[in-house]
């Protein structure tokens, strides 16, 4: 199929089943055009033309020299033959798509933010708001976070990440190095006004060979951070796991625990905050598979479900709670055990060429994930390693896990 981009459309009152796309080639630069477009000598140019306009156009192309080598009617399938040029007109047999004077709105290019702000001169922000996420009986403490950006130029895009920089000196006496976190919130800001950034940060809690509780230096400053305490922000970084623009694309979501941060931000972009955005209408397919280790550690539960009832058609929601769910042979449920059990639709969606699949939290979910599109792809005759690097070059393929 050729592509057109020389195209110019006259405005005119007449329905848009009635156009015509001309095929002209071969006139010549004249002191006589008075046409409103370019005329070139040589190659073809392409004119959507009204059909009551029809005539009066072939006798300028005329006698600008030109010569009319193909008339396709706009969203018809088969062209036409020009009056001017009888039998010997050349026929075009595929769709003229590009051509549709319907297609879709031209989309504004948003550059990626990168580095904006950097470790030797972080951005100060202040901590708006604190708040616990897991429910009463859960496991663990996860906390929502919101910082101001007012005073800054910081701003970045769903699926990028940024740096904090937690106060004081390790145990050399340097300054802590940053840790970066996925953004939770949309380029807009859970205030919607595009002046805040938001985190969801889980206290990190081990025991070590002593058998001593760690817990996590910058997740526990985060975790413990009071609201109007300064906090220093570096960022944005990340490419990875950016989200498409296409509106009718397929997104599928693995998430495990705080993995549950850039696929907020999908969401709420994608059915929250539509008013917003009018150059993104979802209209695609978004399916989240969400681990957790029991009901109470449901992040965001009620918008999420909420989401899942409201559009139905368009967003999936499925869970994988491993303290409480079990699969078919009675083993724990986690997320990777969901992929198995959808296995087949899973990789039918995957093989639609406007499919994402993104990854993130735990990275022990990958490798059996892995085991199940290999096992799939074999049943089709086909190799999961050349999809999956295939998907990875097409920007389809996106993980982020720890």
């Amino acid at each position: 199929m050729r592509t057109f981009n020389n195209i110019k459309t006259f405005a005119s009152s007449v329905n848009e089943n009635r156009r015509f796309l001309f095929e002209v080639v071969g006139v010549s630069q004249q002191e006589s055009n008075t046409l409103d477009y370019p005329i070139r000598k040589s190659g073809s140019v392409f004119i959507a033309v009204p059909y009551a306009r029809m005539n009066q156009e072939m006798n300028r192309i005329n006698r600008l020299g030109g010569k009319i080598i193909n008339i396709t009617p706009i969203d018809g399938l088969t062209p036409v033959q020009s009056p001017s040029q009888g039998s010997s007109t050349t026929t075009e047999t595929q769709p003229m798509t590009q051509s549709e004077p319907k297609a879709k709105k031209e989309k504004k290019e948003v550059k990626v933010p990168v580095n904006i702000y950097r470790p030797k001169n972080p951005y100060v922000g202040k901590c708006l708001e604190n708040y616990e996420l897991v429910a009463e009986g859960g496991s663990g403490t996860v906390r929502h976070l919101t910082f101001d950006l007012s005073a800054g130029d910081l701003h970045y895009l769903e699926g990028q990440s940024i740096g904090i920089i937690p106060p004081g000196e390790d145990d050399n006496g340097k300054p802590h190095k940053l840790r970066l976190y996925s953004i939770a919130s949309t380029r807009h800001g859970d205030n919607r006004d595009d002046k805040t950034v938001s985190l969801c940060v889980r206290q990190l809690e081990y025991q070590n060979d002593e058998g001593e509780t760690v817990y996590g230096v910058c997740s526990s400053y985060l975790c413990n951070l009071e609201v109007g305490a300064d906090v220093a922000i570096t960022g944005p970084v990340g490419k990875e796991m950016l989200l498409p623009d296409d509106e009718d694309a397929t997104i599928i979501m693995l998430a495990t625990g705080t993995g549950i941060a850039p696929f907020r931000a999908f969401l709420w972009r994608m059915f929250k905050e539509r008013e917003l955005n009018p150059d993104y209408q979802f209209k695609g397919l978004a399916w989240l598979i969400f681990g957790i280790p029991y009901t109470q550690n449901i992040l965001y539960k009620d918008d999420l479900e909420k989401m899942a009832a409201d559009y139905s058609e368009n967003f999936r929601l499925t869970y994988a709670i491993s303290r409480e769910q079990q699969t078919a042979d009675g083993g724990k449920m986690y997320v990777q055990s969901r992929v198995s059990e959808y296995a087949d639709e899973l990789f039918e969606l995957i093989q639609k060429p406007n499919t994402h699949v993104y990854m993130c939290g735990l990275k022990g979910m990958e490798p059996p994930i892995s085991e199940t599109f290999t096992a799939e792809a074999e049943k089709r005759g086909m190799n999961w390693d050349d999809l999956r690097k295939q998907m990875k070059k097409e920007e389809r393929w996106h993980v982020e896990v720890y």
